[in-house]
């Protein structure tokens, strides 16, 4: 398993990760079962956003005597009432709920305290008027919770929280259908058909300005939706009209800018280990360049996707890096100092590009690689 820093929280965490959603399966013992396979397979991070009693109790029960192998991103103000989930921005509701999660995990800290499902303006106002974000920072000051995160799939709200600098972690919905829509304060618009029914070309830039803003300021961000509920990996059902793998999927989240890990919904023993197998994937099973490039009803014409198809350079130049830096650079109103030494460490630098153009011969996606060498050089020096 590879781990990776989360953010600047200082956690290492599995790129694979868990979701909780299969946990409840066969009358709750499928829980021990994940958290075993978990354990076996190097995964230490896992996400709960389920306020089910019984499942907490669940998870509680397969922790004991190994409390300290997992990292746990637990939920604010999603709460329990009348048998069934929803989510609240009372304050005596939130607050309940989080000491009730506390007593039924059987735990005394919480390392990520994630602020529930945040997709309007108007509800990040909210949070801030309504106590929430100062009670997460009090638990925070109390070693309660070690870090706090918002989960959100609208990159505005995320953008707002992220430069205010109020979070550490996001939670963030992460695939290659999902990055084309524009922001929305309903998240049923990711996958509705209609909004796939034109021809859709290019990340939506709100999108990308956020994964650039959170590596800057080193916010970690944790994925959801990896898959798209398993759509993505279904031809039919796909909003691109083709299907990607489960590798293809994890690759292209993992490619973004500031994600550490991919919560990966498993409902048996046998989906997570097909998510955890992506450690031994080859390079050619984790492509996806090829396969969102042949999409039907999508283009990225013109967008680096980090792929590496540019291979090889005859200078060795890592042309997927100097451009993810040049992005990070751009993305600001300075270049920051980290991203200026993360670039400075290259062993090779786009002063050395001898404008040969192999390299464009080789992108599925028609980028100007040239071009973009040339901006780096005026961004970083030779």
């Amino acid at each position: 398993m590879n781990y990776r820093e989360l953010g600047g929280t200082g956690l290492k965490v599995s790129e694979i990760a868990m979701g909780c959603e299969g946990m409840t399966e066969e009358n709750y013992s499928m829980c021990r079962k994940l958290f075993d396979t978990a354990q076996a397979r190097g995964i230490n991070y896992f996400d709960l956003y389920s306020p089910n009693p019984n499942l907490r109790s669940a998870i509680g029960h397969a922790l004991k005597g190994r409390r300290k192998k997992f990292i746990i991103q637990s939920h604010l103000c999603s709460v329990w009432k009348d048998g069934q989930y929803t989510r609240t921005r009372i304050l005596r509701e939130v607050k309940d709920a989080f000491e009730e999660s506390l007593r039924l995990l059987d735990v005394d800290y919480i390392d990520v305290g994630m602020i529930h499902y945040c997709d309007a303006l108007d509800d990040w106002n909210t949070i801030l008027k309504n106590g929430i974000l100062d009670y997460a920072r009090e638990l925070k000051a109390k070693g309660i919770i070690h870090h706090i995160g918002l989960s959100s799939h609208n990159p505005q709200v995320a953008l707002k929280a992220v430069e205010t600098k109020s979070i550490d972690v996001l939670m963030f919905s992460v695939n290659p259908c999902y990055d084309l829509q524009p922001a929305s304060e309903y998240v049923e618009d990711l996958w509705a058909d209609e909004n796939y029914a034109n021809h859709l070309t290019n990340m939506n830039p709100e999108r990308e300005k956020l994964y650039e803003t959170c590596q800057r300021l080193g916010i970690g961000i944790t994925v959801m939706k990896c898959f798209g509920g398993g759509d993505l990996l279904n031809a039919e059902l796909s909003p691109a009209g083709a299907a990607l793998t489960v590798n293809q999927c994890i690759a292209y989240a993992l490619s973004r800018p500031a994600v550490a890990c991919v919560l990966a919904g498993a409902h048996s023993v046998e989906q997570l280990n097909q998510s955890a197998d992506y450690e031994n994937a080859s390079e050619s099973e984790r492509d996806y360049a090829l396969a969102l490039a042949s999409f039907p009803k999508i283009s990225w014409k013109g967008h680096c996707m980090y792929c590496s198809h540019c291979k090889p350079c005859p200078k060795k130049i890592d042309i997927a890096s100097v451009t993810k830096f040049l992005n990070l650079a751009q993305a600001g109103k300075n270049v920051p100092e980290t991203v200026r030494e993360h670039y400075a460490v290259l062993e090779h630098h786009a002063g050395e590009c001898i404008q040969c153009g192999q390299c464009e011969k080789r992108c599925p996606f028609e980028v100007k690689i040239r071009d973009n060498m040339k901006k780096a050089v005026k961004v970083f020096g030779k």
